[in-house]
């Protein structure tokens, strides 16, 4: 069964493709075999776009897709939600910022929850990247949860990343640049028919020009944006092309390898902790008030 919806789904049927993530997200057992076969070199690329809540990221990429759609390609996108830390449910509402595109032939839209991930992306989801960028799509685009600094993974899984921010955010900048500015590779100011936007754009490329992390000053890589009525959409999608073709050489991809290798191999190394075990047997060792949590995790080293 899997192998006949694997082929439907890598010619781009969309209800084989949802099938097949629905398999991968669960883990049905012989999903990890599918993996094996795969080159996922010679596949579409993928986009993240990340940045704290507000930013206006579900509406820019509204935008994005329809100037995919209108160059004539085929979209992919992966929408990842915030979800309980307790029963692992999600809210899947801001996806009504996208709703033209359900329908559309030339567009995939998937929704993901969390699941408590803390780094704004599902535990299943360098799995289901891989495999949706096997299926006859142009781009993949990657929206995150918008947690802020800890959204880093997503570096490791994009090859561009886009990182979202608005004129209000000046101290924003300040927290995230250990993180998320680092991780970066293209800097939108988005609502940037706000007052203070003209300041905020000249901060960001100042902080970029003095992280000495690209050739030039890093103006190259800030795009200004009013998501809402389309403006500067086409300059983002020229900063994310120019990027994804720097992204292509050796030097380049193999520390992006490198990240998708370890969050696998993390992964696979827990895969036999179960979180509701831990819960019942931290919940009878407090009780007798004989608990140290210390001394508890180093069973299992």
């Amino acid at each position: 069964m899997f192998q006949e919806l694997l082929q439907q789904a890598i010619k781009g049927d969309h209800k084989s493709i949802a099938r097949c993530i629905s398999l991968i997200e669960n883990e049905v057992p012989g999903f990890e075999a599918l993996f094996s076969t795969m080159n996922t070199e010679k596949s579409a690329p993928v986009v993240g776009i990340t940045g704290p809540p507000g930013a206006g990221k579900s509406t820019l990429v509204d935008q994005l897709i329809g100037s995919y759609v209108n160059e004539g390609k085929k979209v992919a996108v992966i929408c990842i939600d915030p979800s309980s830390p307790f029963n692992f449910g999600a809210l899947l509402g801001d996806r009504i910022r996208m709703s033209e595109w359900y329908n559309h032939p030339s567009v995939f839209i998937r929704s993901l929850a969390s699941r408590g991930s803390l780094g704004g992306l599902h535990p299943m989801v360098i799995e289901i990247t891989d495999f949706i960028r096997m299926c006859n799509v142009d781009v993949v685009i990657v929206e995150t949860v918008g947690v802020g600094q800890s959204e880093v993974e997503i570096a490791g899984l994009a090859d561009a990343t886009v990182l979202v921010l608005v004129p209000e955010g000046g101290d924003e900048i300040q927290f995230m640049k250990a993180g998320l500015m680092e991780a970066a590779s293209v800097f939108v100011v988005n609502k940037s028919d706000r007052e203070g936007a003209d300041r905020f754009t000249i901060l960001l490329k100042s902080m970029l020009h003095s992280s000495g992390r690209f050739a030039d000053d890093g103006s190259n890589n800030v795009v200004n944006t009013v998501a809402s009525t389309g403006e500067g959409i086409e300059a983002l999608r020229e900063c994310i092309s120019n990027v994804l073709v720097e992204n292509t050489s050796i030097e380049k991809r193999i520390p992006l390898l490198a990240r998708r290798a370890y969050r696998l191999i993390e992964k696979r190394r827990m895969a036999d902790i179960n979180i509701q075990l831990l819960v019942e047997e931290l919940t009878d060792l407090v009780k007798q008030q004989k608990f140290n949590l210390y001394q508890f995790i180093n069973k299992y080293k």
